[in-house]
């Protein structure tokens, strides 16, 4: 009996600390990845380590993460929305026109960030209201925010007459661009509507399972609409942002970002299949993403090959989120 009780309290032992192991790769694994990853170009990436090249650096995710954080609810929710990439060059373009004909600069970033909203809130209305699949309903406004951009700018980069409007993408404090700046508070913004409101939580619920959201009193239509508004509006933010860092609107930015963001989300952790989500991940992905870039970029490796990487990186992520989920239901 004495044997058959250590053993019971051995294996109790080991399974409370495998747990514990779990736990803890659940939370700080893949930013372990990344401290990893960025000691081992800090040494053999020429460069890398350098002031000017994490100045570089943070402006190259700065983008990135602050569209993934609103990415990160879409995922969160079970939806996905393609449509952000498009979104960023029509507001850059709906913006720098905005400022040449009015000449304010407070109008000009009014109209771009009302742009994306705009766009958000039609994805939303046709996502939860019309139920329309989000695959689809977004690759449409994909369609019609770039499409639109072009218009507007009738095809061509539209630039800015107000040179007050390029502190917003060029200024810095304390030695840090203003554009990594609002990129750290995007964070924290997130982080806190996710761990500490009701949306936060609703999000979730509804990403893990819908019916039973809606059977425990969640608006699942109204909470899906939020969360596709607010993509809007962060990504035409970030077109903003870029649209001041270029000096410019340019309709033709931006290709193929979409699929950047949502790649550094599910690296980081986030579950395409909903329900799982921390802002945390997004972080990680997000770092580990641009770190990679960057140092693809010091190597002078080439674009083409760089494009095999990304790819790479993407089907690695969706095959370990796979893993994942497999290894929850066992």
């Amino acid at each position: 009996m004495a044997t058959s009780s250590t053993t019971k309290l051995i294996e109790s032992e080991h399974s409370s600390g495998t747990l514990n192991m779990s736990a803890v790769w659940d939370k700080y694994g893949m930013l372990m990845v990344f401290a990893g990853l960025f000691l081992l170009c800090a040494f053999f990436v020429p460069y890398f380590a350098t002031l000017v090249n994490m100045k570089g650096l943070g402006l190259a995710i700065s983008m990135s993460g602050m569209v993934a954080c609103a990415m990160l609810f879409c995922l969160a929710c079970g939806d996905l929305d393609l449509s952000v990439a498009s979104v960023i060059a029509c507001s850059g373009v709906v913006t720098a026109v905005a400022i040449n004909a009015t000449g304010s600069v407070v109008l000009g970033v009014g109209a771009g960030l009302l742009s994306g909203v705009l766009f958000g809130l039609l994805n939303g209305f046709v996502i939860a209201k019309l139920q329309v699949n989000a695959l689809i309903t977004t690759l449409a406004t994909m369609q019609i925010a770039r499409g639109l951009g072009y218009i507007i700018s009738d095809g061509k980069a539209v630039g800015i007459t107000e040179e007050s409007f390029f502190a917003l993408g060029n200024s810095s404090l304390l030695g840090i661009p203003t554009p990594v700046w609002l990129t750290l508070m995007t964070f924290a913004v997130f982080a806190f509507l996710l761990n500490r409101t009701v949306y936060g939580r609703n999000t979730l619920a509804i990403g893990g399972n819908e019916e039973a959201a809606r059977l425990a009193g969640v608006n699942v239509v109204k909470t899906k609409i939020i969360i596709f508004t607010v993509s809007g509006f962060i990504s035409a933010l970030a077109g903003v942002i870029l649209a001041a860092r270029m000096t410019s609107g340019q309709p033709m930015t931006s290709v193929g970002f979409e699929l950047v963001v949502i790649s550094a989300c599910v690296l980081g952790g986030v579950s395409l299949k909903g329900g799982i989500g921390k802002v945390s991940y997004v972080i990680a992905g997000v770092l580990i993403l641009g770190t990679v870039e960057n140092a693809m970029n010091l190597l002078n490796m080439s674009p083409f090959a760089q494009y095999v990487v990304r790819g790479s990186i993407l089907l690695a992520a969706v095959i370990f989120d796979r893993y994942k989920q497999t290894s929850r239901k066992a």
